[in-house]
């Protein structure tokens, strides 16, 4: 993911600088969106048609760097999601706080389809 939102850039910076408390998320979950939010939020999550967040599994970071060690699977669209351009990590199944996001290749989701993250193509470094 290209991008960390500000509220985790920020809850980084005081929980190593200022020895401020930061407690992770037991769960995070993956979001579809149809237009890309920036680092601030935003951007136009799906709704609708049986979507809901999908839960995401990390493998241990290495090298500056995490994946998803399991594949994310979206509920089947039950009428047309659209164009889902970006993807974004909440800590929290609805509503919640932004965490990273990245633009992927546009790709529509219409009824019957199922949209998938396979194992290992969900990554997030610091650079």
């Amino acid at each position: 993911m290209s991008s960390f939102s500000d509220f985790l850039e920020n809850e980084i910076l005081d929980h190593v600088f200022r020895n401020a408390s930061y407690t992770p998320a037991a769960t995070v979950y993956a979001a579809a969106y149809t237009v890309a939010p920036d680092d601030t939020g935003g951007g136009t999550e799906v709704s609708g048609g049986s979507y809901a967040r999908e839960a995401v599994t990390f493998s241990a970071a290495a090298s500056g760097a995490i994946t998803n060690s399991g594949a994310v699977t979206f509920t089947t669209a039950t009428a047309n999601w659209g164009n889902v351009v970006a993807i974004g990590i909440f800590d929290a199944a609805t509503s919640g706080n932004l965490l990273a996001w990245d633009a992927i290749t546009s790709t529509t989701i219409d009824s019957g389809d199922t949209l998938q993250i396979n194992a290992g193509d969900l990554d997030i470094s610091l650079d």
